[in-house]
C-alpha cells in the first residue's frame, strides 16, 4: 500500500522538462507567492529583532537553494512565525542586551542548528514526528501565535513595550492602546481590516488576490499621505505625536550591504548549543508537519520525501545563516496558496525566489516605504489564526484531557521556552495516561497483529493502548500492506485510544478514500464505523 517516507517517483528535483511543461504554471504560482512571502519575511525578521534583510535572504535561499533538493513537489521554504519565538530567545540570550552582536552570535547557531537537519534526514529520522502528542504541538503553535500577537499588538499602535516577560508584554497592551499614535494607528488598524474583510468578500477574483501586498502598497499610500520619511511632530487629543523615518522598514541601498557573517565566538557555551538545538528540533519538527500536511492536499497525490527534506532545509538553512539570514521551514501558508494557485512542480518555489531576489535588487527605494505597522498587522492576523479561540474549541472538543495538554503547554511555552512547554505537554500526557491505567510498558510499547500483510482483506489488531508513542508502529505497519483493497483496524480491546492516534487514523483513512481503499475502524464497541475526518490546518 502508501509507503509514507519515500517518494513514489524518485528523486525530487528541478526537471528541465518539467519546466518546459508546467513554466506557466509554476512561474505564475511564484509571482503570486512571492507577492505573499515579502511582507511576511519582512515582518518576521522585524518581529525577531533582526535586520529585514534576514528575512529576504532565508527566502531566497528557500526558494532558489532549497528548490534543488527538495523531497517535496509543492511546499514554499522560507522564514516562517513559528521561529520568532526561538530567534528572539536566540538574539537576547546569546547578546546580553546588544542586538546586533546577539544577531550574529545566533547566526552561527543557525548554521550549526542547520547541519543537524542534514544529519536528521541522513539518519532517516523524518519518522520521528509521530512521537510528539498532538495537542502539545498544537498548544506550542497556540503560544507561538500569543508571542506574536502580544509583541506585534504594540508596534501596530506605534508603541514600544518595555516588558522583558512575555506577561508583562501583554500587561502592557491597554496601556498601548490607551496611549497609542493617532496616525501609526490608523495605518495599522487600517491594515488588520483589510486582512479581515478582504477574503470575506464573496468574488472569485477577490479570494486569488494576495491580501499581504494590497496591505503593504495601502501602507505605502500611507507613507505618502502621513509623510513618515521626514521626521516631524503633529498635535491631536492635546498631546504632540513624533513620525518619522523609525516606523519604516530599514534596508540596505544594495543587496552586499544586507550581507552579515556569524560570529562564532560563543561556540564552547551552553546557551549556545541550547539556542542551536532549539532551532534544529523545532524547525524540523514545522517542517515535518507542514510538508505532511501539504502531500494530503497535493492534486496530484505524490508522496514527498521527509527525510529529503530535511537534509534540502537543512542545506538552506546553513546556506541562509552563513549569509546572515534566518532559520527556514517548509511553511503552511504560503504552501497552502501555492496548492490553489495550481502549481504543478518545485519550480513554483525557485520561481518565488528569484522574484524576491530581483525586488530587493531593484526596488530597495520602494520596500524602504513600508510602513512597520503595516507588517505588525500582517504578523497579528497570522497570530489569531495560530491561537484564536477556533483553535481552543478545535481542542477542546477533542477531549478534556487533550485541553489539558494543550493548555499546559501554552502556559510553560510562555513561562519558560517551546522545548519545555513541548516536553512538558508530553510529560502531562503520560501522566493522564498513567491515571487511566496504563503502566509504563504500555504507554510505550504496544502489539499489533496483522492477519495476512499479503492479502487483499487485511485486519490490524491494535492491544493494550493505542498511544502516540504507538503511532510509529501502527504506521509501518499500515503502510506496508502491499495489496490491500479493504482494511480494518481493530482497537476495541485497547485500554487507551487517545487523541494523536485519532489524528493519525483520520488521515490514513483520508489517504485510503484518496486510492480507493476502503477503511473500517472497529472501535470499543465492537462494530467498524468510519472514522470521522479531523479538519485539516
Amino acid at each position: 500500500m502508501m509507503n509514507s517516507n519515500k517518494s513514489n517517483s524518485g528523486l525530487i528535483s528541478l526537471s528541465f522538462d518539467k519546466l518546459k511543461k508546467y513554466w506557466k504554471a509554476d512561474m505564475m504560482s511564484g509571482l503570486l507567492i512571492f507577492l505573499i512571502a515579502l511582507p511576511l519575511s519582512l515582518g518576521i525578521a522585524m518581529a525577531s529583532n533582526v535586520p529585514p534583510m534576514a528575512g529576504i535572504i532565508s527566502a531566497c535561499v528557500g526558494g532558489l537553494v532549497v528548490a534543488i533538493f527538495s523531497g517535496s513537489h509543492l511546499t514554499i521554504c522560507g522564514p516562517a512565525a513559528g521561529l520568532i519565538v526561538l530567534i528572539i530567545n536566540g538574539v537576547e540570550t546569546l547578546g546580553n542586551g546588544d542586538a546586533f552582536v546577539g544577531y550574529r552570535y545566533t547566526l552561527a547557531a543557525i548554521v550549526i542548528a542547520g547541519i543537524f537537519q542534514i544529519i536528521f534526514g541522513a539518519f532517516k529520522s523524518g519518522k520521528l514526528s509521530t512521537f510528539f502528542p498532538a495537542a502539545a504541538v498544537h498548544g506550542m503553535m497556540a503560544a507561538i501565535g500569543m508571542i506574536i500577537m502580544s509583541k506585534q499588538i504594540h508596534t501596530l499602535f506605534g508603541m514600544k513595550p518595555t516588558a522583558k516577560s512575555i506577561f508583562g508584554i501583554i500587561g502592557e497592551i491597554p496601556n498601548s492602546v490607551a496611549n497609542m499614535n493617532p496616525e501609526i494607528a490608523v495605518i495599522g488598524i487600517s491594515s488588520l481590516l483589510m486582512l479581515i474583510l478582504i477574503p470575506k468578500i464573496p468574488l472569485n477574483w477577490v479570494k486569488k488576490i494576495p491580501v499581504p501586498m494590497v496591505v503593504v502598497l495601502a501602507g505605502i499610500f500611507f507613507d505618502r499621505v502621513f509623510d513618515l520619511e521626514h521626521e516631524h511632530i503633529f498635535h491631536m487629543w492635546n498631546h504632540d505625536y513624533t513620525v518619522g523615518p523609525k516606523m519604516l522598514i530599514q534596508l540596505p541601498k544594495n543587496l552586499s550591504d544586507g550581507i552579515v557573517f556569524p560570529d562564532w565566538g560563543l561556540l564552547a557555551t551552553g546557551k549556545f548549543w541550547f539556542v542551536t538545538v532549539s532551532i534544529a528540533l523545532v524547525a524540523s519538527l514545522e517542517t515535518l508537519l507542514s510538508a505532511s500536511a501539504i502531500q494530503g492536499i497535493d492534486p496530484e497525490k505524490r508522496k514527498a520525501d521527509f527525510d529529503k527534506d530535511l537534509v534540502a532545509l537543512g542545506v538552506g538553512t546553513t546556506v541562509s545563516g552563513l549569509l546572515g539570514g534566518l532559520p527556514m521551514i517548509a511553511e503552511i501558508v504560503r504552501s497552502s496558496a501555492n496548492v490553489n494557485n495550481g502549481a504543478k512542480t518545485p519550480w513554483s518555489n525557485w520561481f518565488h525566489g528569484f522574484f524576491l531576489l530581483a525586488s530587493v535588487c531593484t526596488l530597495p527605494w520602494l520596500l524602504q516605504k513600508i510602513p512597520l505597522a503595516s507588517l505588525a498587522a500582517i504578523l497579528v492576523f497570522v497570530g489569531w489564526r495560530l491561537a484564536g479561540p477556533k483553535e481552543f474549541v478545535k481542542i477542546y472538543k477533542e477531549g478534556s484531557e487533550a485541553f489539558l495538554v494543550f493548555c499546559v503547554t501554552i502556559f510553560f511555552t510562555l513561562a519558560e521556552d517551546l522545548l519545555v512547554g513541548v516536553f512538558v505537554g508530553i510529560v502531562v500526557r503520560i501522566i493522564l495516561h498513567t491515571i487511566r491505567g496504563l503502566k509504563p510498558n504500555e504507554i510505550f510499547f504496544t502489539n499489533v497483529f496483522v492477519d495476512d500483510p499479503e492479502a487483499e482483506k487485511v485486519n490490524v489488531k491494535i492491544t493494550t493502548a493505542a498511544t502516540f508513542w504507538s503511532i510509529f508502529k501502527v504506521k509501518e505497519t499500515l503502510y506496508n500492506l502491499p495489496n490491500a483493497k479493504s482494511i480494518t483496524v481493530d482497537v476495541s480491546v485497547c485500554k487507551v485510544v487517545d487523541d494523536s492516534m485519532t489524528h493519525f487514523l483520520d488521515h490514513y483513512k483520508k489517504e485510503c478514500d484518496d486510492h480507493g481503499i476502503k477503511f473500517n475502524l472497529v472501535g470499543s464497541s465492537g462494530k467498524p464505523e468510519d472514522v470521522e475526518i479531523a479538519p485539516q490546518d
